[in-house]
């Protein structure tokens, strides 16, 4: 059944480092989805713990991604990357992202990747961020390059502010792989050139069976709710390191993330 199918399963190592002001890192073992999004419909059918847009233990949800839910997903993204670019990807778009999972989503990086017409030539990634505690989104667009290596290689200014503790005065270089049997994706924050902190997605494909389905939910339970508690743990961690506490620009501070008294 795999066979007919572009989705797939894609599992392991997220990793972040900050190097200043006061060092931080962890690594941690994750799936995620790689969905065409032609054939969601086709994928979930007959799945006992999984579907989409209907209650299940594992469910995709429309409602959950970019753009407005009456808008079929892939248009939204196609419009998103045609006003950023000024042209718009005639292939498929194939999400890497969590699904819903007892009820609860959350991503804080969902990677759409937009294919030319041959399914093949990747033409772009609009990467849509969702910052906490705020639960606000914001879309990143790049261009496929491939040059040095990479599908996608670009550095450009911080434009939405993500974590209480990093300011928006930033500059990013973000570094993607052709997705194929492995997948990498890294994030660099740079401070007058110098790297401040660091994100690395690497990964390793499996078939979208009903096996590799089943092993994300026996190996992976709960996998959205794991990542936003992992997500305050860390914040907690770097608090306690007393690393500064940047305000977010429209809102005021609260809870755990509230500044440090000198």
């Amino acid at each position: 059944m795999s066979e007919r199918f572009a989705s797939a399963v894609y599992e392991g190592i997220v990793t972040h480092r900050r190097h200043a002001p006061h060092p931080h890192a962890f690594r941690y073992r994750m799936a995620q989805l790689w969905l065409d999004l032609d054939e969601v419909d086709a994928v979930f059918a007959g799945r006992w713990f999984w579907s989409a847009n209907r209650r299940n233990l594992a469910e995709f949800r429309r409602a959950d991604y970019f753009g407005a839910p009456e808008v079929p997903l892939a248009d939204a993204v196609r419009d998103r990357v045609a006003h950023t670019l000024g042209r718009r990807p005639a292939g498929p778009v194939r999400l890497l992202a969590h699904p819903r999972y007892a009820g609860y989503v959350f991503n804080p990086v969902s990677f759409y990747y937009c294919y030319e017409a041959d399914g093949e030539t990747l033409a772009a990634v609009l990467s849509e961020i969702t910052n906490t505690p705020w639960r606000e989104r914001h879309a990143y667009v790049q261009a496929a390059t491939g040059t040095d290596g990479h599908a996608i290689d670009a550095t450009f200014a911080k434009a939405f502010h993500v974590s209480p503790f990093m300011p928006m005065e930033r500059t990013y270089r973000w570094r993607f792989t052709q997705p194929g049997a492995r997948l990498g994706v890294h994030m660099d924050v740079l401070r007058d050139g110098e790297r401040e902190f660091d994100a690395h997605l690497a990964l390793s494909r499996r078939s979208l069976t009903g096996a590799s389905l089943a092993r994300v939910l026996w190996r992976y339970p709960l996998m959205t709710a794991k990542v936003i508690g992992a997500i305050h743990i860390e914040a907690l961690r770097l608090w306690l390191k007393r690393n500064p506490v940047h305000d977010h620009p429209g809102h005021a501070p609260k809870g755990l993330y509230e500044r440090h008294r000198q």
